[in-house]
């Protein structure tokens, strides 16, 4: 049997409120910003192991996704207009507090300058929606460990693309490539848009009325209820661990709004132990 290896993780630091009040006015420059501080703290993986994660801990394989799936299926479920005032609190640039960090472009952006028109960020499925036809009702359509601020044009050039490793840049890209088929993150974020996609799966089952969602080998899924590469999504995982800025976002989920946590932030290790 795969041993469960535990992972302790180190705390995030925790701004102050002075220090979020002396933050500068928003900047609409469309470049780049880090991500490695954080707004609030977060708590280590071990913290949830002999509470939330005790029916999981030791397992592998079925027994572990079922497991899982019990633990993160009770949460509290948000309409699809509440998810933008969300998504301006677990996507905070921790730079600058009036600003959005945007996934696949890394841009920095005005939380204002949220809607549907160009030089807008809106809100992008990361498994996408017509992969299962789940639409935007509530539940998979507006369970925010999947979904993210971007730019209204990117996420257009995502579409509903499969993730593997290739394609071209594109304006605005931060480093994230396309093809014909299949979408590229720029480096920063392959392991986050790995586990948002690892969590779906386990989280939606088939059970409650939504398509059973599953990650195969395949880029071209189209409307089928899977989302590939799988050995890619698990080399994403393995090369860019969980950072400060995926924790806070896991952790504000939690205790804020949904009330449950993505186990493969936590955990990165339960990718293999199940995949």
């Amino acid at each position: 049997m795969l041993a469960i290896r535990i992972r302790r993780r180190k705390t995030a630091v925790l701004a102050t409120a002075a220090a979020l009040a002396g933050l500068a006015a928003p900047s609409l420059a469309a470049t780049p910003a880090t991500a490695t501080a954080t707004a609030t703290a977060t708590a280590t993986a071990t913290d949830y192991d002999s509470t939330y994660y005790e029916d999981a801990i030791g397992k592998t394989g079925t027994s572990l996704k079922s497991s899982l799936h019990a633990i993160i299926s009770d949460q509290t479920k948000l309409s699809y207009s509440a998810v933008w005032d969300a998504l301006k609190n677990t996507d905070q640039d921790p730079a600058d507090s009036g600003n959005v960090i945007l996934l696949y472009s890394g841009i920095s952006r005005s939380k204002s300058l949220n809607g549907g028109d160009t030089g807008d960020w809106n809100r992008e499925h990361v498994w996408a929606k017509s992969h299962g036809d789940f639409g935007t009702s509530t539940g998979p359509g507006t369970d925010i460990h999947h979904l993210r601020p971007e730019d209204v044009r990117v996420n257009g050039v995502r579409g509903n693309k499969d993730f593997d490793n290739g394609g071209s840049g594109f304006t605005d890209s931060g480093g994230s490539l396309t093809d014909s088929d299949s979408f590229e993150p720029r480096d920063a974020v392959k392991g986050d848009v790995a586990r948002m996609i690892f969590y779906m799966a386990v989280r939606y089952e088939g059970g409650d009325g939504w398509a059973d969602l599953e990650v195969n080998g395949s880029v071209d899924n189209g409307s089928s209820p899977y989302i590939g590469r799988l050995d890619v999504l698990k080399q994403w995982n393995d090369e860019d661990p969980p950072d400060a800025f995926e924790e806070r976002r896991n952790q504000v989920i939690h205790d804020s709004y949904q009330h449950n946590r993505n186990p493969f932030i936590d955990h990165p290790e339960w990718v293999e132990a199940i995949w």
